[in-house]
């Protein structure tokens, strides 16, 4: 890149690439295939991937879709994380991890978000709920 400032355009574009690729980090499939083909070995991508540690500032944060992709961010750093990542076996379960804690918290939400009846007793209601649920959304019945 030359000395010259960035334009407005050319900071918006930037900030739009390294947005996309910072959620794209989220995914653990890709974590593989960029493992796979060298990335993580080349001084310059590692680099890159510290420089983009300001993602985790909040006024950054807030436009993420996938907050998950900071801990993989995070993990990234290390050399360790960076080499396992080459296993095709290491990425299916930290796949499998993450499917289970979205499971996890989509069920934790819903009980935390459904109204008690005028007992105090939930049960009622989850169950009702959970037979509406399926793949970690609710599908609310139209009456």
């Amino acid at each position: 890149m030359s000395g010259a400032p960035e334009t407005d355009e050319q900071q918006r574009l930037r900030f739009q690439i390294e947005l996309e690729f910072v959620q794209c980090l989220g995914n653990p499939n890709y974590l593989n295939f960029l493992a796979q083909r060298g990335y993580f070995k080349d001084s310059t991508f590692v680099n890159y991937l510290k420089y983009l540690l300001y993602w985790k500032e909040p006024e950054y944060a807030k436009y993420l879709k996938y907050p998950m992709c900071l801990y993989f961010l995070d993990l990234l750093q290390y050399e360790h994380f960076r080499r396992e990542l080459v296993n095709a076996q290491c990425s299916k379960f930290i796949d499998d991890q993450q499917i289970l804690l979205w499971q996890h918290y989509t069920r934790r939400r819903s009980r935390l978000l459904t109204p008690t009846n005028t007992n105090g007793n939930v049960e009622q209601n989850m169950s009702s709920q959970n037979n509406n649920q399926s793949n970690g959304h609710i599908n609310n019945k139209i009456s």
